[in-house]
């Protein structure tokens, strides 16, 4: 396909819904096409998924949340990230597939492995291009959070700084199409860097892990 895929990760807190926007505004100045998104959700059915993802009155293992991530997922890939390339535009969401093989994988105990294969059936194998993995330790970013803590988020600081490890460790093992951002930062300075990674990758084509 045309087009090329963006996602930004890491732990809630981080930035990447703020660097996913500003991103989208520069990438828009200089005439691109640009979409935006975030997983969980998107679409009507995967809106719908998302509220009983993040309901802190619900308990699910994690083998729950993966199918539930996944079918929210192919939704997106199928109404919205698909059609969006096709059409020769950047895409760019807020998580993908790596926050469930984190999440659920390194830090719910599951084979990060497996939720690979699976994340690539459901999606068709349409993954991102580059990731950009937004760091910071999980107190720090915690103490960004202005709202109420959603289920996942309740877990505790020990979990979500599991699930930071995670996200450098899955770095490292796919150093070709991700990248980690210091994000203890002020806003200008990442949104500098992540501009300056976009446009050195801009124009090729989407790679899998």
């Amino acid at each position: 396909m045309p087009g090329f895929f963006l996602s930004l990760e890491g732990v809630d807190g981080v930035g990447k819904t703020t660097q996913a926007q500003l991103l989208a505004e520069g990438l828009q100045r200089q005439g691109r096409c640009v979409t935006t998104c975030r997983d969980p959700g998107g679409t009507v059915a995967g809106d719908r998924i998302r509220a009983i993802l993040l309901d802190p009155e619900l308990t699910l293992p994690p083998v729950a949340e993966t199918f539930l991530f996944q079918a929210s997922r192919s939704l997106l890939v199928a109404e919205v990230i698909r059609p969006a390339l096709e059409r020769d535009e950047v895409v760019i969401t807020d998580r993908f597939l790596l926050s469930t093989v984190v999440y659920q994988g390194h830090a719910g105990g599951l084979a990060p492995a497996e939720l690979w294969s699976m994340g690539r059936l459901a999606t068709g194998g349409v993954l991102p291009g580059r990731t950009l993995v937004l760091d910071m330790p999980a107190a720090s970013a915690a103490q960004r959070g202005t709202r109420t803590a959603d289920r996942i988020e309740a877990k505790g600081l020990a979990y979500l700084e599991s699930v930071r490890q995670g996200f450098l460790a899955e770095a490292r093992a796919h150093a070709d199409t991700m990248v980690v951002i210091d994000a203890n930062r002020a806003v200008d300075a990442v949104a500098a860097d992540v501009r300056r990674e976009v446009a050195h990758v801009l124009g090729l084509d989407p790679r899998t892990p």
